[in-house]
């Protein structure tokens, strides 16, 4: 056996998938389901019937659950759709900078500064002025296909 040591320069991640396929017909509504290369939730879905030649088709109505745009796509049911590993964490708030992102503390212990304050205004104002107030406050931030987003908040009661 050779003694020397063998290193691999390696830019990959741990290998995970950001999806998974899904045969098309057992996608349901409420599920999730990846369209024009976008993480979506399923909002309807519609399937034809066989038609003289071939295969029966699901027509799946789905909104982004990032930017909360429509998309549609229509696949035949026997074949495989992408499906996004869809993560949800609670973190606890620690503080809102003036550049627009927001530090996080995490089960570790650690801290989390990359993620930006939430585009939908209700929950951005939600989150200001419950953070003015001094109030504890956690988020959930939902991750998929390599984008993360605060998507919804919990008070916990004054520090």
């Amino acid at each position: 056996m050779s003694d020397e040591e063998h290193h691999f320069e390696s830019k990959a991640d741990a290998g995970a998938s950001k999806t998974f396929p899904q045969q098309a017909g057992t996608i349901r509504k409420n599920g999730y389901l990846v369209i024009k290369g976008r993480p979506c939730k399923v909002v309807e879905v519609s399937t034809s019937k066989t038609g003289k030649h071939g295969h029966a088709k699901c027509h799946f109505v789905a909104i982004d659950i990032f930017n909360g745009k429509k998309l549609e796509d229509i696949v035949p049911s026997s074949h495989n759709c992408d499906v996004p590993h869809v993560n949800r964490t609670d973190f606890q708030l620690i503080d809102i900078s003036e550049d627009g992102f927001v530090s996080l503390l995490t089960e570790s212990g650690g801290t989390k500064d990359d993620l930006k304050l939430p585009t939908d205004d209700a929950l951005l104002g939600q989150l200001k002025n419950g953070f003015e107030e001094g109030k504890d406050m956690v988020v959930t931030v939902m991750s998929a296909m390599g984008e993360e987003q605060i998507c919804a908040l919990k008070d916990i009661g004054p520090k």
